[in-house]
């Protein structure tokens, strides 16, 4: 076991399956907002890809961060089957240290179906129910706190984590996960004030804030009422809109790399690898973001979430590139 880490993930890990289609049509609302994806029922539908590969929040970020030199492990439970044997094999052949990774030999592992059409993903989700209970951790510089299964909330988790952070002084980066949404993040106040970095996507911010999608608030007030639940930094990425940050001081956005589009899952994990390394070597929340946003731009040109993650070298290579690519305040 080491002694410490950059970065311990917190959270699940699944084996994805993805699959592209272009044998199916979408019917959509007058607005075409809410849409579905329809194709003929009973019927054989051919594919254009197929793949796998391992994945869930945790699972992607850690090996992100891996990749960009981060010295990294992950608490996650999986299954004493096929698929969690693959998932902790995939693990070690990334460089991930499987210091906390805990087999529950009478359950199966996660698995999701990644269904690709048109740029766009629908994901089919089985989530096995988990107990949680944290390991010992050595000491760390980051937590990353993220995915979790709905019976989290009937563990001490939550508290176990701030308990480790008082502890150790590591920072802690918080991704809610649905479950987390759900449970609503205000529940674990201590949570969100020893957060360090709050990463959501805009939907996301707008549930915790407890306001509908079509609401024309301001992003810099939405970061400013984020910010005002406990976190020292905020990030909000939204799709081809770029990203948002608020440090307090000041309210920054960055736009995107434009990019060959094939599988968006794993977008904003691919920019919080890049976010939270940037961070780790001391760069400036502005230079950080543009990491996450060249990391995310190389993930959705690959189909499977892991495949299209750069190393450090590959990042410096690209912002060189990118010279004139800059973060603005907003």
């Amino acid at each position: 076991m080491s002694s410490s880490f950059d970065l311990i993930a917190i959270g699940d890990s699944t084996i994805d399956t993805f699959i592209k289609i272009h044998d199916a049509s979408l019917v959509c609302d007058i607005n075409n907002k809410d849409c579905n994806i329809c194709f003929p029922y009973g019927s054989k539908i051919p594919v254009e890809a197929i793949d796998y590969g391992v994945a869930g929040n945790a699972a992607n970020v850690v090996t992100g961060c891996v990749k960009l030199g981060l010295k990294s492990a992950i608490y996650t439970n999986l299954g004493g089957d096929d698929q969690g044997a693959r998932i902790k094999q995939a693990f070690e052949k990334a460089g991930v240290a499987l210091d906390y990774v805990t087999i529950v030999g009478d359950k199966k592992s996660n698995l999701s179906v990644v269904l690709t059409f048109q740029g766009e993903r629908t994901i089919f989700v089985y989530h096995q129910d988990w107990y949680y209970q944290l390991p010992k951790l050595v000491d760390c510089s980051w937590i990353y706190l993220t995915s979790m299964a709905e019976t989290f909330t009937n563990s001490n988790i939550m508290d176990d984590i701030c308990h480790y952070l008082d502890r150790s002084h590591a920072k802690l980066a918080y991704s809610p996960g649905t479950f987390q949404l759900k449970a609503n993040v205000k529940r674990y106040p201590r949570i969100l004030e020893k957060c360090e970095v709050l990463i959501v996507n805009r939907e996301e911010a707008f549930m915790i804030l407890e306001l509908a999608t079509k609401d024309k608030m301001p992003m810099r007030d939405v970061l400013a009422r984020l910010m005002m639940l406990g976190p020292k930094t905020v990030v909000v990425t939204d799709s081809i809109e770029g990203s948002y940050a608020t440090d307090g001081q000041r309210f920054l956005k960055a736009g995107i790399v434009p990019t060959k589009i094939t599988e968006k899952t794993g977008a904003g994990d691919a920019y919080s690898a890049g976010l939270l390394a940037g961070l780790f070597k001391e760069e400036d929340l502005k230079e950080a973001m543009v990491w996450g946003t060249i990391n995310a731009s190389s993930v959705v040109s690959r189909l499977t979430t892991q495949g299209g993650q750069l190393s450090y070298d590959e990042i410096v290579a690209k912002r060189k590139e990118l010279r004139d690519f800059q973060v603005v305040n907003i």
